[in-house]
């Protein structure tokens, strides 16, 4: 609830029945709660208006099968009991019972709860291990949980902080306009509520797949199931200076505090990479009125993976506030307040970021002798190449819907195989078909990407980028592999819809 006066009409006085048509959502308010009120095969369902994600209207989202697509990230909700079945939303959204008598379409009472679910169709006899403290991983334990899975679950961490909304790392967080608080993909208490044990500041040493053991510094831990989702780390730069104390890569919760604690005492900072963790970073200490450079080998940002006119449009974009480019340049070397570029250049910098990719974490799966070929290979159950074990997230290398084997690193993608992988623990047999999806911030302007392109033959562009509404299609013999969009979010669904499909 907000101090904002509600909008629509108060839906516990009824709507005409003809004012909401098969396919349509009306946004009213009971209470002084928004409420979203829609008609999907023939039924009338009232559910919570905004995201639990990031709080996106859910009236300008997407209506099908009975579900509501987000129009912000692309999280999905069960317009029959609000819950949500796709992340990056976890929590589901309230819903109202609804009346309709004489023509007319009433709200009543909010539910008190959601339906109760039965004990799952087949689930581990023994306990599920996690490793890994990340998307995918609290994810997967969170849907066991709320599948009713009762067996033990723990979640073996290497960091030592609870899980994280990490895409806020490089955005609101960074540029200090969203709060520590916020930052916790789920309170503390979640874990000694939900039964899950959480093992911070743990690495993992060997998995016994014969055994069915887990081996760490914490001890050993049996498992029944078992799900790899160790991430990927940062490349470092063999380069002079690269271990300088004023120089940070951006992963984890505690890499952003070091970024935030640098930039106190910096009027200058040197960003190395114009990846999208490298720009949003840039936008973030403009931010904070930090002056910035980037310098990266390529012709524009980002052009191998959106393309020449998008990547022109973010340079352009920076450059408009204040970030000073060096392209078809690299670092040589970094020393105490600057940093040496191999052109000969000099550009001064009280602080450093570095973002120049990642890769795999998947040392522990070669080890395991898993099927290992550029990620840890998963069928489309996202099982690998030993039964009872899983891998999702950024190290997981899966078949997508030409039949491709891929590796994708976004934070959507973990979640949702976390979550994939989850359910198949429990018997249920379901494939990972959703659509690739992320989305990467730079000031203002949000850029929405739906499937995975790494080549295209063509690109077809409907609207106008430099006016910041476009859709642009990445097109490979004739079809379409990815989409990139600005300010088009219900054609950004529709896209992800018809991938689906």
């Amino acid at each position: 609830m907000t101090d904002e006066a509600p909008k629509g009409p108060d839906l516990t006085l009824g709507i005409a029945a003809d004012e909401l048509a098969e396919g349509a959502m009306l946004l009213g308010h009971v209470g002084g709660e928004q409420v979203l009120l829609a008609r999907d095969g023939g039924e009338v369902f009232a559910i919570g208006a905004s995201c639990t994600h990031y709080h996106g209207p859910l009236a300008e989202g997407l209506l099908r099968d009975r579900t509501v697509r987000c129009p912000w990230h692309h999280a999905c909700f069960d317009l029959r009991t609000g819950e949500a079945i796709r992340a990056p939303a976890l929590d589901p959204v309230p819903c109202w019972q609804v009346e309709q008598r004489d023509n007319k379409i009433f709200v009543a009472e909010k539910r008190k709860s959601t339906p109760k679910r039965g004990a799952p169709a087949k689930a581990p006899s023994g306990p599920v291990v996690i490793i890994g403290g990340g998307a995918a991983g609290l994810a997967a334990a969170e849907m066991l949980r709320r599948r009713n899975f009762t067996g033990k679950i723990t979640i073996l961490s290497s960091d030592d902080a609870p899980p994280v909304d990490r895409p806020n790392l490089s955005k609101d967080f960074l540029a200090g306009t969203a709060p520590a608080d916020w930052m916790p993909l789920r309170p503390e208490s979640f874990y000694s509520e939900a039964d899950i044990g959480l093992r911070l500041n743990t690495t993992v040493a060997k998995i016994d797949p014969k055994q069915k053991t887990v081996v760490s510094n914490k001890g050993d831990l049996p498992y029944e199931c078992l799900l790899l989702a160790t991430g990927a780390e940062p490349v470092r730069l063999p380069i002079p200076g690269a271990d300088l104390p004023h120089v940070s890569v951006l992963r984890t919760f505690a890499d952003c505090k070091r970024i935030i604690a640098l930039t106190k005492d910096a009027k200058r900072a040197v960003v190395i990479g114009a990846s999208f963790i490298g720009l949003e970073v840039a936008a973030s200490l403009r931010k904070r009125e930090i002056a910035v450079d980037v310098v990266a080998p390529e012709k524009l940002p980002m052009e191998k993976i959106l393309g020449a006119e998008l990547g022109a449009f973010i340079k352009k974009l920076h450059q408009d506030n204040g970030v000073v480019f060096h392209l078809e340049d690299t670092v040589a070397a970094i020393e105490a307040g600057r940093v040496r570029l191999k052109s000969g250049q000099t550009l001064a910098a009280d602080l450093v970021c570095v973002g120049v990719g990642v890769k795999p974490r998947t040392q522990l799966a070669e080890q395991t002798g898993l099927t290992v070929d550029r990620g840890v290979v998963v069928n489309e159950y996202m099982e690998t190449s030993v039964p009872g074990i899983f891998a999702a997230g950024d190290i997981a290398r899966f078949p997508d819907r030409f039949g491709d084997k891929i590796r994708v690193e976004h934070w959507v993608v973990a979640e949702r195989q976390g979550q994939t992988a989850a359910l198949n623990m429990l018997g249920e047999r379901q494939k990972h078909d959703a659509a690739p999806f992320f989305w990467s911030q730079h000031y203002d302007i949000p850029i929405n990407y739906v499937g995975h392109a790494e080549k295209w033959d063509k690109i077809e562009i409907d609207g106008s980028v430099d006016n910041k509404d476009c859709l642009l299609r990445y097109m490979q013999n004739g079809r379409v592999r990815a989409v990139a969009s600005i300010f088009r979010d219900i054609d950004s669904l529709k896209a992800e819809l018809a991938m689906e499909a």
